[in-house]
C-alpha cells in the first residue's frame, strides 16, 4: 500500500529491483493507501478493510503469501534464505504484502503462510519496502552461492 512519492526511495528500489531480476521474476503493484474516516478503531478497521478488499484482487492463490508485519516471526536473512530456498521447489510463485501506514488487517495475516517481520523497530513502510528487496536480493545471492559484502 502507498506510492513512493520521494525520489531517493525510488532510486533505491529501482536499483534492488534491476539486480533481483537477474534472480526472478519480480511485479510490483502499488495501491493506493485508502482515506482515514476517523481516529476510531471502527474506522481504522474499515479502513483496514477496504484496502485488504483492493489486496486480494492480486493475491493469486497458487502462490505463497508472505506478509510484512512487525509482529510477525523475524528470520536473519540465512534463515530466509533457506526458507526461500525449500520453497524453490514446491511453490515457484511467492507474494509478499506490505501495507500501509495503519497496518494490515487480521484477515490478511490469518490466512497468510507466513507474517514476516523485518525487525522489532519501526519503519517507514516505504522504507520497509527498499530494506524488503535488499534482503531478497541478498538470499538470492546466498542461494546461489555467489558472494555479497557485509
Amino acid at each position: 500500500m502507498g506510492k513512493l512519492k520521494e525520489s531517493f526511495y525510488r532510486q533505491a528500489v529501482e536499483h534492488y529491483s534491476r539486480r533481483l531480476k537477474a534472480y526472478a521474476r519480480l511485479e510490483t503493484i502499488e495501491l493506493a493507501e485508502g482515506k482515514e474516516t476517523g481516529r476510531d478503531a471502527f474506522a481504522l478497521a474499515a479502513l483496514l478493510q477496504e484496502e485488504e478488499q483492493r489486496i486480494d484482487k492480486y493475491l493469486r492463490r497458487e502462490a505463497h503469501c508472505i506478509v510484512l508485519t512487525p509482529e510477525g516471526r523475524t528470520l536473519s536473512t540465512e534463515e530466509l534464505a533457506a526458507y526461500l530456498e525449500k520453497l524453490r521447489h514446491t511453490c515457484p510463485r511467492l507474494d509478499f504484502v506490505l501495507g500501509g501506514a495503519s497496518g494490515l488487517a487480521p484477515g490478511l495475516k490469518e490466512r497468510s503462510d507466513l507474517n514476516l517481520s523485518l525487525s522489532r523497530l519501526t519503519f517507514p513502510h516505504r522504507l520497509a519496502r527498499l530494506i524488503l528487496l535488499e534482503q531478497l536480493y541478498r538470499c538470492f545471492k546466498l542461494m546461489q552461492g555467489e558472494p555479497y559484502h557485509k
